[in-house]
């Protein structure tokens, strides 16, 4: 944590709203998305630094956190992306935080009702009453912390100094994604994009040109194209069904398979370290990792590592630029509690949001 964010968060602490002040009845704050905003929520280094904290707490054990539950109304025929997550977890360490994040997704929510695929709440709780303290907007923040992780993950697993992203999927979350490494990353001089409707292509590559002029875009006739030319891929779509082969890969590439399914079996089997954040929360769900576990090819032993073991020191990143090295991020419910916690300080100095009574 650096001195500026210890000092933000001591002043905070002088101004914290506690669940029963002067003997009244409890409240919590409320913040939006648009006053998420306005404490700097769309910028990358305020979650790249929370989910740095985050992940080192998980490396540490300085938390709590239950595997999610996933609710689908339509288990039996319903798209992978059709569900409601609850995701509940503690954090420790100098500011701990209780909370939950309840996120639902349709996929076809932008096709057939011009919403965002997925929205949801935070809800944080005071650690010694276990009240609720805070409500947040969590479409933003589950977006940003995502694209963090990514981030956080490319200083240690990317090559030094790599030069062309290429990206599947072209959503929200994929703007996310190229924002935040073009923002993390300004040595990075192409983005190759791909998406099923070439619209949104355009539209991102738009998007990203207008705020980053200087580099260049490349709207890609085909995944396999997009993939061939990235040194660091990240997936973004929907897709339950795996495409991407190791053989598209080019030596030396990190992927960051933040839609899970994208990535075929063989990547698993062949690239040289496979990455996780949290194992029990990959090996689940029966996304490709649990397939290959159930099926005797794949286990905890083969594990290169979780991602705050490489954060800390503990485990190595890159060890040489011709490593293919795969991030499989399940998403852990630490990573959203702190961020938030790190907003709601930032809320409670700035005097910030909507005070709502509980009763």
């Amino acid at each position: 944590m650096t001195m500026k964010a210890q000092g933000g968060i001591a002043q905070a602490e002088k101004n914290e709203r506690k669940p029963f002040q002067d003997g009244g009845a409890p409240s919590l704050l409320y913040l939006d998305r648009e006053t998420i905003r306005s404490l700097g929520g769309e910028s990358s280094d305020l979650y790249v630094e929370a989910i740095e904290q985050a992940l080192t707490l998980h490396a540490e054990g300085a938390y709590v956190q239950p595997l999610k539950p996933y609710l689908r109304t339509d288990s039996k025929d319903g798209h992978i992306a059709d569900r409601i997550i609850a995701m509940p977890a503690h954090i420790g360490g100098s500011r701990p935080m209780s909370g939950i994040k309840w996120i639902g997704s349709k996929h076809d929510n932008p096709r057939k009702r011009s919403l965002e695929r997925a929205s949801g709440l935070i809800a944080l709780n005071d650690p010694d009453s276990n009240f609720p303290i805070a409500v947040l907007e969590a479409g933003l923040i589950s977006s940003m912390r995502t694209a963090a992780v990514t981030a956080v993950a490319a200083r240690h697993l990317a090559r030094i100094g790599f030069r062309y992203v290429s990206c599947i999927g072209c959503g929200l979350i994929a703007s996310a994604q190229l924002r935040t490494l073009l923002e993390q990353f300004p040595h990075i001089e192409a983005i190759h994009l791909f998406d099923v409707s070439m619209e949104a292509a355009e539209r991102l590559k738009a998007e990203l040109a207008e705020r980053f002029p200087n580099v260049a875009y490349h709207v890609e006739q085909s995944a396999e194209s997009a993939v061939r030319q990235g040194e660091v891929v990240v997936t973004c779509t929907v897709t339950d069904t795996p495409y991407i082969p190791y053989e598209w890969l080019q030596k030396g590439t990190f992927v960051s398979n933040t839609s899970i399914m994208d990535v075929q079996k063989d990547v698993f089997l062949k690239a040289d370290k496979v990455v996780v954040d949290d194992w029990d929360q990959s090996n689940r769900e029966k996304k490709i990792i649990n397939q290959l576990v159930l099926e005797g090819r794949f286990s905890r032993e083969q594990l290169h590592a979780e991602l705050g073991e490489i954060v800390i020191g503990q485990k190595a990143g890159r060890d040489s630029d011709d490593e293919i090295i795969i991030l499989n991020p399940m998403g852990m419910a630490i990573e959203d509690i702190t961020c938030a916690r790190n907003l709601y300080y930032k809320a409670l100095e700035a005097n910030a949001g909507t005070s709502l009574k509980l009763y």
